[in-house]
């Protein structure tokens, strides 16, 4: 996985450690994201749009790095046997900020198609927890996305 992130986001042939451990991130959280759009297992093209967008705002990626990105997440989240290999990069190389962040867009995809799903909710709680998100800063996330939605209907 990290080999090909390395390959698709190098620009030059010198690496910064910081620049991967950005990228590893990026991956990681798309994974994450992609994760609760196919959970609630059906293929709603609003979730993947709402991913796109939740990536494009956290990071600033061109269209085609975000491209790139995404079929790279789509891959990883696949092919993964569970989340534990995303969580350990975001707890490693994230603040709890950045970390509620990753929580509040989940919720934005969660509901992206309009109605949430309990396994989307189920994985969005596991991974808080993974994440070592206090229960009540996964209320609040949500809470803001529901007032999001409502504003917007």
């Amino acid at each position: 996985m990290f080999a090909k992130l390395k390959e698709l986001f190098a620009s030059s042939t010198e690496h910064t450690t910081a620049q991967s451990k950005d990228h590893y991130k990026h991956l990681a959280a798309a994974a994450l994201l992609i994760d609760v759009a196919r959970a609630d297992y059906a293929d709603d093209p609003r979730e993947l749009i709402a991913v796109r967008s939740a990536l494009q705002q956290r990071f600033g990626l061109s269209h085609e790095e975000l491209d790139t990105l995404v079929d790279l997440a789509h891959n990883e989240a696949a092919n993964a046997t569970s989340s534990y290999q995303f969580t350990r990069i975001i707890n490693d190389e994230c603040s709890d900020t950045d970390k509620f962040d990753l929580i509040r867009l989940m919720w934005q995809v969660a509901y992206a198609d309009g109605e949430l799903d309990r396994y989307e909710e189920h994985l969005i709680r596991k991974i808080a927890e993974l994440l070592y998100v206090p229960h009540s800063e996964f209320i609040r996330a949500k809470h803001r996305v529901q007032q999001q939605v409502q504003q917007q209907q």
